[in-house]
């Protein structure tokens, strides 16, 4: 999460049952905190077995609940349920899954989730045998009927030695599932396609042609799109981890992108162009090796111009379909961004100088200019990547509301 996570001063009631995984929680906690969501954690008796309610207490905002029974507050699973704004349970066990979807609260946490009408997202965690009874199952998929979001379990090492489905989700994972709930739903349903990376052009069997870009904006620009509804596709040249819901293509070179990207261009109400698109590549790669005398040198490397499969996009491109692409600079920033704009057929061009510290190729932040086919221009102060994402898809939500 960052500084401008959608959880910034909500009300969360983090749930803690009784599993093995209540450890992971502390952290999840920790990083809800950060983001400056006001946390309340509400343990269970069984988890306090595992983690003290004192850790939690250490970390949250407000002290660790255990007890349905408190004379300083008579009815406390009614106020914590009122005044959530979201409900986390993480983990949360065969047991809890069973009484929240059977109605039933014999202690603080159950009685919570009862008690609530914010949105409720359960991360389950248990032994795989227990995961997959049908008990079990027709719990989770009666919870997920009334609207309760579910994290499924990671399969991997359990507790006894063994691997299999059950283990609670990482907590990135879980980071991702919170910012979606919580943040707005203007892309819902919305089918996003992002292109990220710097794609690399062979030599020969070892040497390529690429450029600077590290696919952080392109993946911020997912990210933010997933948390706010949408379907994404993440086209990628980088070993990045991709954000968690997203579809993702590895790709390499320009054509490989493009042989993604054009196929399915038409089936996407959004494409971003983040990524940074060779303009050249080798005419005649090598299959093997060049043998280079490093006293003589390479004379020369005879390259081509690779296709601009962007201006297909821009002529092809459906009625209500939103275009977006990048133009990355060194000097005359708009003049170049507005050719590109006008030339492509495009609805929205982010452009930046590579040459202004903290801004463009492998930092975490950046500075760009939005400028619209209508003639409007934004400027976007240099901020955190992700900040300058949610500009972006601002700037895609008003255009597609104009559209309609």
């Amino acid at each position: 999460m960052t500084d401008s996570s959608s959880v910034a001063d909500k009300r969360v009631v983090l749930g803690v049952s009784g599993g093995i995984a209540a450890y992971k929680a502390v952290e999840l906690c920790r990083r809800l905190v950060d983001a400056g969501a006001l946390v309340t954690p509400v343990l269970t008796t069984e988890a306090v077995r595992f983690v003290g309610a004192v850790t939690f207490s250490a970390v949250a905002s407000e002290p660790a609940r255990t007890s349905l029974w408190d004379d300083a507050d008579p009815i406390p699973h009614t106020r914590l349920g009122r005044s959530a704004d979201l409900v986390v349970v993480a983990p949360a066990t065969a047991r809890l899954v069973g009484k929240y979807a059977g109605g039933l609260s014999d202690d603080l946490l159950s009685a919570t989730l009862l008690a609530t009408r914010a949105p409720v997202l359960l991360c389950p965690a248990m032994h795989t045998e227990m995961w997959e009874h049908p008990a079990v199952q027709d719990n989770i998929a009666k919870l997920r009927e009334r609207g309760v979001a579910i994290v499924d379990p990671d399969v991997g090492p359990l507790a006894g030695g063994d691997i299999g489905a059950g283990r609670l989700a990482d907590t990135d994972v879980i980071v991702q599932a919170i910012e979606r709930l919580s943040g707005p739903k203007d892309l819902q349903g919305v089918r996003v396609m992002v292109t990220a990376g710097g794609t690399r052009e062979p030599i020969d069997a070892v040497r390529v042609l690429t450029n600077r870009s590290s696919g952080k904006q392109g993946y911020a620009i997912a990210s933010e799109a997933l948390r706010r509804g949408a379907d994404v596709t993440l086209v990628t040249t980088v070993e990045r981890p991709p954000p968690p819901g997203a579809e993702v293509l590895r790709v390499e070179t320009a054509a490989e992108m493009e042989n993604q990207v054009v196929p399915r261009a038409a089936d996407h109400d959004v494409i971003v162009m983040a990524a940074a698109v060779a303009d050249f590549r080798p005419k005649a790669p090598l299959g093997g090796k060049i043998k280079i005398k490093k006293d003589e040198g390479l004379s020369e490397i005879i390259v081509e111009p690779t296709h601009d499969f962007l201006v297909d996009l821009g002529r092809a491109k459906p009625a209500g379909q939103v275009l977006v692409g990048f133009a990355a600079e060194t000097g005359d920033l708009v003049a170049n961004a507005e050719s590109k704009l006008r030339t492509k057929r495009l609805d929205l061009v982010v452009a930046n100088d590579v040459t202004v510290p903290g801004a463009g190729f492998d930092h975490d932040t950046n500075q760009v200019i939005l400028l619209h086919a209508d003639g409007r221009v934004q400027d976007v102060p240099m901020s955190d990547k992700r900040e300058v994402a949610r500009a972006v898809l601002d700037a895609v939500v008003a255009i597609r509301r104009s559209h309609q």
